[in-house]
């Protein structure tokens, strides 16, 4: 089963990479060294996979807030 994300912080380790600590809603905590260039990938993921995902994301806020309306009238 999938954990929630509750947090995550990016630091500069000692080693010139960087320390990425993810911490789940269970306060499980996992620690990643990564490079620059991987970061920069997971980023252009994130971005591709959300700008995909957008204009789903936008409709259902539109449909959300005339449901609202809706409910006042």
């Amino acid at each position: 089963m999938a954990k929630t994300l509750s947090q995550f912080t990016i630091v500069r380790a000692t080693s010139g990479d960087y320390m990425l600590s993810i911490e789940t809603d269970d306060g499980e905590t996992v620690e990643i060294e990564a490079s620059y260039e991987q970061l920069d990938l997971m980023v252009e993921a994130i971005e591709e996979r959300l700008d995909s995902d957008e204009e789903d994301a936008l409709a259902t806020d539109d449909d959300s807030d005339e449901e609202e309306e809706e409910e006042r009238d």
